[in-house]
């Protein structure tokens, strides 16, 4: 598997969460007859969080994992970023999902996935001085 194959493979996989997070929206709003906003309803507004914070995470952790890619990154970092990248948003999803509070999963998934956007921009900036 080459390093933008890798790339692809998690861009995939996280856009699958990802649309899986807008059903899950789309089925709340139905259930609780809410077209725009959250009214009322708790599940509605997890369901939104949750979406809304992997729109929020996933668009710049895909870029620099494409732009690592394309600069000769190797598939081996490639594939550790994009592991991390999965694990971390499906823990903060799920942790979001179950319970609205202080969660692991919540916890987990926003350190791994921060970690994974830090690490990204410090190997793009050291390849865009090299």
């Amino acid at each position: 598997m080459t390093a933008m194959q890798a790339v692809a493979l998690y861009s995939g996989l996280n856009i699958l969460l990802l649309l899986y997070l807008a059903i899950n929206v789309s089925l709340h709003r139905r259930r609780a007859k809410v077209s725009l906003g959250v009214g009322t309803d708790a599940g509605l507004e997890q369901a939104c969080r949750a979406h809304g914070n992997g729109t929020e995470n996933l668009p710049p952790a895909l870029i620099g994992l494409a732009l690592l890619g394309l600069l000769g990154s190797g598939t081996l970092v490639i594939h550790a970023l994009g592991m991390a990248l999965t694990l971390g948003r499906g823990l903060h999803a799920y942790g979001l999902l179950t319970d609205p509070g202080r969660s692991f999963g919540r916890v987990a998934g926003t350190a791994l996935s921060w970690l994974v956007l830090l690490v990204s921009a410090l190997l793009l900036l050291g390849k865009a001085i090299s």
